[in-house]
Formats: C-alpha cells, sequence, structure tokens
C-alpha cells in the first residue's frame, strides 16, 4: 500500500505539490488526473524516490522511499518521456533491466518485443514516440515489481495499443499482484480501467474517491413536469448538485442512491423522466462545481 499525508515539494518560488494526502490500495488501478502543471508528475517522482519532499510523508508497505533501495526494488516508474541510453537498443536495455530489477523477465520483454512488432536490435533512437513508449511500457512489466508508477502511458499510443497494455495490466494484477498507478489529463482514458481516482488541481487534490461508489451516490435526472409549480416543488428536499433547462427539459444532477431518487419523484405527475448513466468526467464536474471549481477549465477532453 503506498500512503501520502501532508506532501509538500517547491521548486524556488513555485510550489508544485502542496499538503498532498492520498492512500493508494495494492492490487487496485488508481487514476490520477489533472492538467499539466497540476502536480501529477512531481508527485509521481516524490512516490518513487526520485525526488525528495519539502514535507510530508511516503511510506510504501510502512516503509520510507527516498534512500531506501529495498523498497524501490518494487517500483518501476515510466515518464512522460522516456528515457533510454544513448544509441542504445531495446537488448541493450533488456541487459540493463535485468541487472537492476532481480525480478526482471528477459523470456517475457522479447515475447512482448515481437509481439508489439519492436526490433530489440534496432537503435531506440530511430523508434517513433509511440514505439518508445511501447518499448518502456514492456520494461516496466518485465521488471516484475510491485507497483508501476505511470506518467501519461497512453499518450502516442494507437487504441488498439493501448487495450492491449489495459490487458496486460489487468493480467499481472490477477495474476502477481500489481498495483499500476496512472495519470492522465484525460477522464475517458481511464474510466474503463480504473478503480479508484484522484484529481490535482493546482499542486492539492480536489477529490480522492472510489469510482462505483462515487458514481452510485450521484444521479442524473432528466424530467418533464406538468408546470412551473410541479417543478420547484420536486427539487425540494434534494440535495441538488446542478440543475439546467432547455425548454421544459429539467436535467437535474443530485445526491442519493438510485432508489432514493425514484421514490422522491414518484409523488410528482410527469411527462418525462429518465435517470441516466453518469461517466467518470460528469462526475468530476459535478463534484468540483461544489466546491467552487469550474473543472471545464482544466480538464481536457
Amino acid at each position: 500500500m503506498i500512503e501520502v499525508s501532508g506532501l509538500k515539494k517547491s521548486f524556488g518560488k513555485t510550489i508544485a505539490v502542496n499538503n498532498v494526502s492520498l492512500n493508494i490500495k495494492d492490487k487496485e488501478v488508481f487514476g490520477l488526473i489533472g492538467t499539466n502543471g497540476a502536480g501529477k508528475t512531481t508527485l509521481l517522482r516524490m512516490i518513487s524516490g526520485i525526488l525528495r519532499p519539502n514535507d510530508g510523508d511516503i511510506f510504501i508497505d510502512r516503509e520510507k522511499v527516498y534512500d531506501n533501495p529495498e523498497i524501490k526494488e518494487n517500483i518501476f516508474f515510466i515518464s512522460d518521456d522516456p528515457y533510454f541510453f544513448p544509441n542504445s537498443t531495446g537488448e541493450e536495455m533488456k541487459n540493463y533491466f535485468k541487472s537492476v530489477y532481480a525480478t526482471f523477465d528477459p523470456a517475457r520483454f522479447d515475447r512482448y518485443m515481437r509481439d508489439f512488432g519492436l526490433d530489440k536490435e534496432r537503435r531506440i533512437s530511430n523508434f517513433s514516440k509511440g514505439m518508445k513508449k511501447q518499448l518502456a511500457i514492456i520494461c516496466g512489466v518485465c521488471a516484475g515489481t510491485k507497483y508501476l508508477l505511470c506518467d501519461e502511458t497512453f499518450d502516442g499510443l494507437d487504441p488498439v495499443m493501448r487495450q492491449a497494455v489495459k490487458s496486460i495490466f489487468a493480467n499481472d494484477m490477477e495474476e502477481r499482484g500489481l498495483t499500476p498507478v496512472i495519470s492522465s489529463h484525460n477522464l475517458r482514458e481511464l474510466e474503463d480501467i480504473c478503480d479508484h481516482v484522484g484529481l490535482l488541481h493546482k499542486g492539492g487534490v480536489l477529490l480522492s474517491e472510489d469510482i462505483e461508489s462515487m458514481k452510485l451516490g450521484i444521479q442524473k435526472v432528466q424530467c418533464v413536469f406538468r408546470n412551473d409549480e410541479d417543478a420547484a416543488k420536486a427539487l425540494e428536499g434534494l440535495n441538488v448538485m446542478n440543475h439546467s433547462t432547455r425548454g421544459k427539459l429539467h436535467t437535474i444532477t443530485l445526491r442519493g442512491t438510485r432508489q432514493e431518487t425514484e421514490d422522491h419523484f414518484r409523488g410528482f405527475e410527469m411527462t418525462f423522466f429518465e435517470i441516466l448513466p453518469l461517466t467518470l468526467e460528469e462526475v468530476f464536474i459535478s463534484e468540483t462545481e461544489v466546491v467552487g471549481y469550474d473543472v471545464r477549465k482544466f480538464i481536457i477532453d
């Protein structure tokens, strides 16, 4: 388990991470979301032990990570711009990581290189951005670490490769207890793979929620009332997060279970009523608007 408490990091006068606290459970996919500059990369570098925080604590399996080689053996960090040795080949990077990680699986590396259509004898400097990302992911998965920290992992991958990587992650979670932490600025990219999501903005955490619990506790209703008087009465007693109208159609986002919502509206005569499934993006927009942030300004589709 990864435990982050009161974490702070500044570069000169620039505050990159400000009082961040998060718990990342084992064998779950944790999605870290926010725009560029929100502090995602800095946070991941501190969790991986690359950067020392100015304040706060990071515990991985109850051990501090910075200056702790034994804990770092359980962590592999894939940066947004993966670094490889100058003029190196895939084969040379394989041999390097094999010397660093005792759990590195060279046979699996060779198999994935063939499956992904990558030439392990070709110089990596001649790879495209997407090919470099694929190679970095292959190295990370084959390292056999318990924790895989991924900074914008899917950026530069085509849809087929994205699905392939997600399948590999799911398989490793099932077979050896892998815990992936995936940062992204794209909510839709992470919706079908993450168990838990944390939203960073300006170096701080706006929200950290289990996705299923979050969706179960928020409902999106579309309805048409007979008249304005019924519409006003229907809103009484509800914990409304967002309410908009288009003509006679009301769209209401509210807190509560589906059963509670159905029971409440059952007492009103309406010409149309429907509870719609919420996307992860809609959940976060609703949650952040409540605390005074317009998430549309800083989440990129």
